[in-house]
């Protein structure tokens, strides 16, 4: 498969210099050999910092999500790897605030193992900082990278939520506590259509017949639950759905709902599948707060989508509809 690059060696830095030009008015690099994305707006002493991170290849998920109302740093690493304890400590020396620091981090044994060893070099040093783990994913209980679900496109739910709190003067525990709170209320599932090419091998992720879908995917190209012939969007948003709405009762609630494409997926096929995702949850008499469908958490070019519910409460819905403006996301006043 062909690839827009140059060097695959610098296709990270690349990148993240092709985000600084699209929003220079929004994010920074914290130095001029680092990957690292930080606000570019002055921080209040006051306000918390939220820091999140991971492997390239998942965009705009984490760098397309700094901005007003939710993130004020990202740290990207190479494609699928977890990015450095060093960057990590980085980005949360250069945030750091009186109020304190969050991280959220996806539930990938490198991403925690990272995460850690820098949060307790930054405790060792006087900042307060501290981190919750998102783990989504209903599709399987461990995969090659967890111990434990997987952490998917339910964590920019998680970014959106927490950073409207942390906008608020919210203090570190209560910033936490609504994070965690998304996070024990937010569940997803994807299937894939094809595998992703990577650019330093050039070869794909996994293999997977033309007539095949793998059910249960996950963004690094992990196996699912199992492997089928390709069906109707109807058919497959109705295996999704069934393990979701499973897992976590959503009756008589008022959900987020995202359909989420993998990077290779038509917009006319995401907004397919969107209308199918609203007929089940109209029977099951779950009610849409907000509708999403696009690219959020992507896995490189996989074709293929994954299906995140929210469910909210009064102090959810009111955090969610608070303004936010990023490259990826951007959330305006009802009246504008």
């Amino acid at each position: 498969m062909n690839k827009l690059l140059n060097d695959p060696q610098t296709i990270e830095t690349d990148m993240i210099d092709g985000v600084i030009k699209s929003a220079p008015h929004l994010v920074r690099r914290i130095s001029a050999k680092s990957n690292v994305l930080v606000r570019l707006k002055k921080k209040p002493k006051y306000k918390v910092a939220l820091v999140s991170g991971g492997g390239s290849g998942h965009e705009p998920l984490h760098t397309g999500y700094v901005g007003f109302g939710m993130l004020d740093a990202a740290v990207p690493g190479k494609i699928f790897t977890s990015p450095p304890a060093t960057d990590i400590q980085a980005a949360i020396e250069e945030v750091a605030t009186e109020a304190g620091v969050l991280c959220i981090v996806k539930n990938y044994s490198g991403d925690i193992m990272n995460f850690e060893i820098a949060i307790e070099e930054c405790q060792s040093k006087g900042i307060k900082v501290d981190y919750v783990v998102v783990n989504d994913d209903v599709a399987v209980e461990n995969s090659l990278y967890t111990t434990g679900r997987r952490g998917v496109a339910g964590t920019s739910l998680v970014h959106k939520i927490a950073g409207a709190c942390a906008e608020q003067d919210g203090t570190l525990k209560e910033v936490k506590k609504v994070a965690q709170r998304v996070i024990d209320n937010v569940r997803s599932m994807g299937v894939a259509l094809s595998p992703c090419v990577l650019p330093s091998t050039g070869l794909k992720s996994f293999d997977l017949g033309e007539d095949e879908m793998e059910i249960g995917i996950g963004i690094h190209g992990e196996p699912g639950i199992r492997r089928e012939k390709i069906m109707p969007t109807q058919k497959i948003v109705e295996l999704l759905m069934e393990k979701i709405l499973a897992d976590l009762d959503y009756k008589k609630h008022e959900v987020v709902a995202m359909v989420n494409g993998l990077g290779g997926t038509a917009q006319m096929e995401l907004l397919l599948a969107t209308k199918y995702v609203h007929e089940i949850l109209d029977k099951n008499d779950i009610r849409v707060f907000d509708t999403l469908a696009g690219n959020f958490t992507t896995s490189l070019e996989m074709e293929g989508f994954s299906i995140t519910l929210l469910r909210l409460d009064d102090d959810m819905k009111s955090l969610y509809n608070f303004p936010a403006r990023t490259l990826a996301f951007q959330k305006y006043p009802e009246k504008i």
